[in-house]
């Protein structure tokens, strides 16, 4: 039996969880508050790279769009001049949300509650009663317009994705993504995107379990009938899992058809997932074009800690991944294709988008499973996880039927934390 991880307590962070071995995981790690606030420091406040909107959703100046970075609301914005830059969606006044539209164009933004008004950048413009009404009130002739601004974030981009951190000392964009996932990258966003549309999801699970889950290789042609019984997905095709070298927390999950696949398995009739009498009423739904290299049915990339590059057939999107809470998160699914597409092929990303989204044919068993793991690790946070598919180790996989993706992550979230024992 597995010792029972202890927490221990220290002044500044209060109560933390210590634990050593990345393929037993404390559930204390999905309900704790105190983790949940330390993720936002460490994490999310920490050194790392945010994901927050795709370049094609502000393709012209004074485009703007609402998001957030953790529990953080920031917004990003693209100048007149075509520069993007990332603030706190705080007034540097009182705290109130400044910019309260999800998404539009504007040349500045003003707090509803007391006028102060800021440019794209987050400076400060201009606020009421600077030197008051007849003499009277007014702001202390020192008072430094150019002090109260909002505070602003570093902002990257790789390819069509725009990053943030909070952390002025965050290391260069490319060094943290590495090289390989880099590759991987650059294989989706080849040429350039326009937006599709988006679909909104609201789980009650924490948010590393969203994580775990397109961290799993296997789960997926036992979780979904359609994976495995329409060939999109299953864990006898051809595939493999890559994670960084550096950080061992983003991870690429890639899938594709060979010939003479193995079914047998499947075929036994004790997988619930696999009926091969199940068609399609509108087949036209799986008529896709292959059109990425290499070919694959599936391209499931993390980007820690908050973006999901999808390639399903030919349904591409970015799933951003939002924590709301201890038990809660949102998934945004931002849908693209490419600026030169036929509509044709506009015609089919739209049909196939179905495939994902709260009632998507695949994924609506997803926030389903990560709920049900929620509600029943409540009441039993120093029990754990038993993550042993396909060993004890962390190596890259040229197979689906391994966690090594998910020991990996949870050795390097233990380190980014400083919870090691």
């Amino acid at each position: 039996m597995d010792a029972q991880a202890e927490p221990t307590r220290s002044a500044s962070d209060g109560p933390v969880l210590a634990w050593e071995d990345p393929s037993r995981i404390p559930y204390r790690l999905f309900t704790d508050p105190a983790i949940y606030q330390r993720e936002q420091e460490r994490i999310y406040r920490g050194p790392v790279w945010n994901f927050v909107a795709l370049r094609s959703e502000l393709p012209e100046p004074g485009d703007f769009k609402s998001t957030y970075v953790g529990a953080t609301p920031v917004v990003v914005t693209r100048d007149v001049e075509g520069e993007l830059h990332a603030w706190v969606n705080r007034c540097a006044h009182r705290g109130a949300l400044v910019c309260r539209q999800p998404r539009g164009n504007a040349s500045d933004f003003t707090c509803v509650y007391h006028q102060w008004c800021y440019d794209a950048s987050g400076k400060l413009l201009g606020l009421p009663f600077r030197k008051g009404v007849g003499g009277k009130g007014g702001y202390p002739k020192d008072f430094d317009r150019a002090a109260h601004g909002l505070q602003r974030l570093q902002v990257a981009t790789h390819a069509d994705l725009i990053f943030v951190s909070f952390d002025p000392t965050v290391k260069p964009l490319a060094e943290y993504l590495g090289t390989e996932m880099r590759r991987w990258i650059d294989r989706v966003f080849h040429r350039p995107t326009r937006v599709l549309g988006y679909a909104r999801q609201y789980i009650h699970a924490n948010w590393k379990l969203y994580l775990e889950n397109v961290k799993d290789p296997y789960h997926a042609s036992l979780l979904h009938l359609f994976h495995a019984t329409f060939g999109i997905y299953r864990s006898s095709m051809g595939g493999g899992v890559t994670h960084d070298d550096d950080t061992g927390m983003h991870s690429m999950i890639r899938a594709f058809r060979i010939e003479e696949e193995d079914v047998g398995e499947y075929r036994k009739g004790d997988m619930r997932s696999y009926e091969e009498g199940t068609q399609l009423h509108d087949p036209s739904l799986l008529a896709g074009r292959e059109e990425l290299d290499p070919v694959l049915t599936n391209h499931i990339q993390l980007l820690f800690p908050s973006a999901v590059v999808q390639q399903i057939e030919n349904t591409l999107a970015v799933r951003q991944v939002l924590p709301k809470g201890v038990d809660e998160m949102e998934l945004t699914f931002i849908f693209f294709g490419y600026e030169d597409d036929d509509d044709e092929m506009t015609a089919l990303r739209l049909k196939q988008a179905n495939f994902v989204g709260p009632a998507g044919y695949i994924s609506m068993e997803d926030g389903e499973a990560i709920e049900l793991v929620q509600r029943a690790v409540g009441q039993a946070p120093d029990s754990r996880s038993v993550i042993d598919l396909g060993g004890k180790g962390t190596a890259n996989e040229e197979n689906l039927l391994t966690e090594s993706l998910l020991r990996s992550f949870w050795g390097g979230y233990r380190d980014l934390m400083g919870l090691g024992a």
